[in-house]
This record gives structure tokens, C-alpha cells and sequence, in this order.
């Protein structure tokens, strides 16, 4: 289970503080347990700051302590604060990433299930699609979105395997396999009954709980010499 140490804590030398951070991190690179880690300043006390730290289990942040790299980089930071910072011990019994759901909803309900309502939903209205498979490689607006996803679940019955997904920030980015029996005619074949394969990557960019900003990478030519067809997908047909 994911654990998290929140440390609480006042200091006027922020400044120096940060670069015994940057030390700490050279040195003990390779050796600490450390996930992920983020320090908040207080809006309404400029000397006040919260560090929430990230380790995968209690037991990896007990060898985590233990380092000396950890020990000597402690001793110094309670030099540098206002009195003794605070410890606060949690394990987490839920974690939302909020933006990766939004964009697992576009992949499962929306082009493996059908769900078109989810473009509505999910996807901002001045939307900006980059796809360099596409004749016009930048397009604007959701509905470009949805004519893409009604178009290919014409042509194929889809699974989309989600391989690795990175969320920073405001960027969404998924590594995927595609599967697509084709049922349908698509870039001027005729349906084969034949199951085929592709691999690609979607980075999509949120804000405010909406989709903004999409690229998609993706080998459309491999799929185009399996299926024998030299046409595009987004051919008007």
C-alpha cells in the first residue's frame, strides 16, 4: 500500500533549505525510496511549508530513513527551521488521478464501447487534435473527434490495450495496442473478417476537468499493409 509522510514546518531561509534538497537528491540518488515529493508554501503564512513525500510502502520509507544521506540531510534541515518540523505518518486508502480517469474514459467508454455522449464530456468544445496520419494534421473542435472514433468502430470491432501511462502535470500521456477485427469497409477495403494490430502512443493535454489538447502517434501505414489498401483513413467516403 502507497505511504505518505507529510512534514510540517516554518523556516526564513526557504532559499537554503531548497538547495540542501538539490544536495540531498545528488547524493543519495539510486539509493532512496522516494516516489514522488512536493513542497507547499502557506498562501497566508509565507514561512510556513508543508513537504508531502511519496514512498511505495511503510517499509520502503523505514529504509529510506535509514540512509545516511537521510540522517545527515534531516540534522541540517532542522538547523534551518524555526523550531522542530512535524511528522505526519499516512497510508493511503485512495489515491484519484483525476485526469488520468478522464482520459481512460475517451479510450474505454467512448472508442471501445460507443459511448459517443463522452466526447461532450470529456473533450473541451475548441478541442485541438494533432495527428500526423491525417492529411489536415492539426484540427479544431471536438466533433473532429468523434467523426475519427464513429469512423474507425465502423470499420473494426476495437480493443484498446493501455501498455504504460504517465500523468505530469497537465499532460496525459498513454503507450497503447489496438486490436481491430475489420467488420467494416475502411480506407476502400472491403471487410475481411481478419484481426489486426497497431501500436501507438496518445499524449493528451487537460485543464479544468477537460480535454484541451490531443497528439496522436500511431504507424497507420503497417495497419495499410496488412489490410493491402493505400488509401487514408480519413478519406471522405
Amino acid at each position: 500500500m502507497t505511504f505518505v509522510q507529510i512534514i510540517d514546518y516554518k523556516t526564513r531561509r526557504y532559499d537554503d533549505l531548497s538547495d540542501l534538497m538539490d544536495r540531498y537528491v545528488a547524493q543519495s540518488q539510486g539509493k532512496r525510496t522516494v516516489t514522488h515529493s512536493m513542497i507547499g508554501k502557506d498562501l497566508e503564512d509565507g514561512e510556513h511549508y508543508v513537504d508531502v513525500v511519496e514512498f511505495p510502502s511503510y517499509e520502503d520509507a523505514m529504509k529510506n530513513s535509514q540512509l545516511p544521506e537521510t540522517d545527515r540531510m534531516f540534522k541540517e534541515m532542522v538547523a534551518l527551521c524555526d523550531g522542530m518540523p512535524t511528522f505526519t505518518n499516512l497510508d493511503v486508502v485512495r489515491d484519484e488521478m483525476l485526469n488520468k480517469h478522464l482520459v481512460n474514459r475517451v479510450f474505454d467508454d467512448a472508442i471501445m464501447h460507443g459511448n459517443m455522449a463522452v466526447i461532450e464530456e470529456c473533450f473541451a468544445t475548441n478541442y485541438i487534435d494533432h495527428d500526423a496520419s491525417k492529411e489536415e494534421s492539426t484540427v479544431i473542435g471536438r466533433e473532429s473527434m468523434r467523426g475519427d472514433i464513429e469512423r474507425w468502430r465502423r470499420g473494426f470491432d476495437i480493443t484498446f490495450e493501455p501498455v504504460s501511462q504517465i500523468a505530469e502535470g497537465d499532460f496525459v500521456t498513454t503507450v497503447w495496442n489496438w486490436r481491430g477485427t475489420h467488420k467494416g469497409e475502411f480506407m476502400g477495403v472491403m471487410p475481411t473478417g481478419k484481426t489486426y494490430d497497431m501500436s501507438g502512443t496518445t499524449t493528451f493535454r487537460c485543464l479544468d476537468g477537460e480535454i484541451i489538447e490531443g497528439w496522436w502517434h500511431y504507424n497507420v501505414g503497417q495497419l495499410q499493409r496488412q489490410m493491402g489498401g493505400s488509401g487514408s483513413p480519413y478519406e471522405s467516403r
